[in-house]
């Protein structure tokens, strides 16, 4: 007699094996996915671009506690590499995020007011005509006098500063700035911790540049 059974195409444990078998393909391609997203996240988030959440009243009117800003780390991270060393991804005005000199566990967004002179792509520095310091190669030369910031004996311009500044910035000390090395201030001056206390930051310590408030949605935008 003719068995129909023989013209199945596969026994029932043969089904069962192909489904578990389907399922494993699923789950590691589920798992590969997985870990590409994270690899990438790590990428991005290690050399690319970062969210960083305010804490203090030192940067207002500007930033407030709780504003989540966008950090993008990418041009300060090639910075510091030889390839990439004549780049300079930071200019006075811009607001920064970097790790506090006197305690790297913690970080502050300040702006920055100066920086230092240029490197060229060979590494070398570039000479400055009013070079405060040339036995020690070129400097720029920092001082807060008379309610006023100066640098290279040049008054800063207002619009860098706060409206207040002047009653807030007592006299501080000459500090030289070297390639790589910034001053920075916060917007509120009457309470910033920022470079009249511990002079430069250099840039190994710098996280990136803030160039966007993400939260509150209220105020989205582009920062200044």
């Amino acid at each position: 007699m003719f068995d129909h059974r023989d013209n199945e195409p596969g026994t029932v444990a043969e089904q069962i094996d192909d489904s578990e078998q389907e399922l494993k393909r699923e789950i590691i391609e589920f798992v590969k996915m997985i870990t590409w997203f994270l690899v990438l996240f790590f990428v991005l988030k290690t050399f690319v671009i970062e969210v960083y959440e305010v804490q203090g009243p030192s940067m207002l009117p500007t930033l407030e506690t709780d504003d989540r800003i966008l950090v993008f780390k990418l041009p300060s991270r090639l910075s510091r590499w030889r390839l990439f060393s004549g780049l300079e991804p930071l200019d006075p005005g811009d607001i920064v995020v970097f790790d506090n000199p006197e305690d790297v566990s913690k970080r502050y967004v300040k702006r920055v007011v100066a920086k230092g002179p240029p490197r060229r792509l060979d590494n070398t520095v570039v000479a400055q005509e009013n070079d405060p310091d040339a036995a020690s190669g070129p400097r720029v030369s920092v001082v807060i006098s008379e309610g006023a910031v100066f640098v290279n004996n040049q008054r800063v311009p207002k619009d860098l500063l706060p409206d207040d500044s002047a009653k807030h910035l007592a006299h501080v000390d000459e500090v030289l700035l070297a390639p790589g090395e910034f001053y920075v201030l916060g917007d509120n001056l009457a309470v910033s911790k920022d470079s009249r206390s511990f002079k430069a930051v250099d840039r190994d310590l710098v996280v990136g540049k803030a160039v966007l408030r993400i939260w509150p949605l209220t105020k989205f935008g582009l920062l200044r």
